[in-house]
């Protein structure tokens, strides 16, 4: 059997969705997988065993540079794709529907118009899922690969799930202690009101005798993490690393700490211990508690279907918080 998985980007999403990658596997290693995604994202899947074939595609580019002949040129390209037996849109946008019709295969597969934001997708599909929008995210994607190619992937197969991202070679980074815990904080996310409050993150530095790195993705999260290293000069903010660089620093760490954005979530896929902050958007959809990864919501009451980037109550979660479960972490 050979399939096709849709899911384009962004970091964390693609990261939610890659968990079931072993699970088909292990169901029968015989079923060949490619995946489609954004160019932007190839390094996060490109060293996964479990993955047969990667297509990357740039149609997010084509709509940067308003470009129609690069644009259809990708839709051909996309169109010369296959045969599959099954497509799997694991995204859910008009876009990644559009993409999963235009793969040459028997049958494709998503989400229907109730489960999705946007439920015009589902007209792209021959087969649907009816699982709710607001219900978590990993059992979505654990849930649509049961209905899509009749598994009985349960719980307790998350919670005990192999570390699922690979990078090419280690990150080498002399900072890293042999004598310390080694911490690494996240300031930065896709919009403002998703960001823990920089001098809380620095005051949580001096509360506890650890080593301390600090990540950033782009020029404005740069100065948060220079702005943290001013009030805490210990830190040490590492340069601007690859999806590559990042995954293998994350698995030399022992514990990460950021809001609902990428890194934190490869935590997660890592099995490394993880605290993620919620503010803005719902902790009980965007995250799966187990013994190594914890989250700190605010009491901000979340609506998934239209969150409120004005929603600035992650800066009522305290440090004395984030200290008591970290130190929880790092003791196990």
């Amino acid at each position: 059997m050979k399939i096709a998985i849709v899911k384009l980007s962004a970091l964390g999403d693609i990261i939610h969705a890659m968990i079931v990658l072993q699970f088909i596997k292990k169901h029968s290693k015989d079923i060949k997988i490619d995946w489609v995604v954004d160019e932007s994202y190839e390094e996060l899947l490109k060293f996964n065993p479990d993955i047969n074939k990667l297509h990357v595609t740039n149609i997010k580019k084509a709509k940067k540079k308003k470009s129609i002949k690069l644009f259809f040129n990708e839709l051909i390209s996309i169109r010369n794709l296959g045969p599959y037996d099954l497509v799997i849109d694991m995204q859910g946008l008009i876009k990644s529907a559009l993409i999963s019709r235009l793969i040459r295969s028997n049958l494709t597969i998503g989400f229907d118009k109730n489960s999705i934001r946007e439920g015009i997708a589902s007209t792209f599909y021959n087969k649907t899922l009816n699982y709710g929008y607001e219900k978590n995210v990993i059992e979505r994607n654990v849930e649509l690969i049961n209905f899509a190619l009749g598994l009985n992937i349960i719980q307790n197969n998350i919670f005990k799930k192999l570390p699922f991202l690979f990078a090419s070679k280690k990150y080498i980074n002399t900072k890293l202690s042999n004598t310390k815990k080694n911490i690494l904080l996240v300031p930065g996310a896709s919009h403002k009101s998703k960001c823990y409050p920089i001098l809380n993150l620095a005051k949580f530095t001096t509360l506890i005798d650890a080593n301390f790195f600090v990540i950033w993705g782009n020029h404005k999260e740069k100065i948060m993490a220079e702005k943290i290293k001013t009030k805490s000069p210990s830190i040490n903010v590492c340069e601007k690393l690859s999806i590559d660089s990042l995954i293998s620093l994350i698995s030399q760490v022992d514990l990460i700490i950021g809001p609902d954005t990428g890194p934190t979530h490869i935590g997660w896929a890592l099995n490394i211990p993880s605290i993620t902050l919620f503010g803005p958007t719902p902790g009980y959809r965007n995250a799966y508690l187990t013994e190594l990864n914890k989250i700190i919501e605010s009491n901000s009451k979340v609506n998934p279907f239209k969150l409120d980037k004005k929603d600035d109550s992650i800066n009522e979660i305290g440090v004395d918080e984030i200290l008591k479960v970290a130190k929880v972490l790092l003791d196990r």
